[in-house]
């Protein structure tokens, strides 16, 4: 019975544990996910930028 017990409350720790870490890996996911966003906002603008730049360079050489 002492046996049954104790696996009953490693069993609660263990998954105490896991909510912790699921929690953790939730809020990181979301973090990158934040990061991917601005990253992609500032490629798109960076491109914009070139493809104006570009366009400026062309008008001028001819």
């Amino acid at each position: 019975m002492a046996k049954a017990l104790m696996g009953h409350v490693n069993h609660d720790a263990r998954t105490a544990s896991l909510a912790v870490e699921n929690s953790r890996l939730r809020r990181r996911v979301g973090d990158l996910e934040a990061l991917v966003l601005r990253l992609q906002a500032e490629n798109d603008r960076l491109a914009a930028a070139a493809r104006d730049e570009l366009t400026v360079e062309d008008l001028q050489l001819a």
